[in-house]
């Protein structure tokens, strides 16, 4: 039930910068979202179609592409995406390190508005 909560925030971002612009109507908001989220995008569609309601976003379509989660090795810095859904054990390609942090792919960005 997070995508509710969530999709106020997009909702709140999305008017903030309608009314900056004098906008008419939204028809599409792109978001990105990271792979290591749990969004469902039909929920946040579901959930923006009601929260939308009565506003200049009413209607507007969510288009979501995934960000692919990001490591950084804190050994040799080196920066390289992770399949998640491989089973091997994590480590730097470059140095073999297994000091790593996540820089990538659990973040929740609106990226652009097609407007009226």
């Amino acid at each position: 039930m997070h995508e509710l909560s969530v999709t106020k925030d997009i909702l709140n971002i999305v008017l903030k910068y309608a009314e900056m612009n004098d906008v008419n109507g939204v028809k599409k908001i792109t978001l990105e979202i990271g792979e290591l989220s749990d969004m469902v995008e039909e929920w946040l569609q579901r959930y923006f179609d009601m929260v939308s309601k009565g506003t200049v976003a009413e209607g507007a379509v969510l288009a979501v592409s995934r960000v692919p989660v990001g490591i950084r090795c804190e050994s040799c810095t080196a920066e390289f995406p992770v399949d998640l859904r491989s089973e091997e054990r994590l480590k730097c390609p470059e140095c073999g390190s297994d000091n790593l942090r996540v820089i990538s792919g659990a973040e929740y960005t609106v990226k652009s508005m097609e407007v009226i």
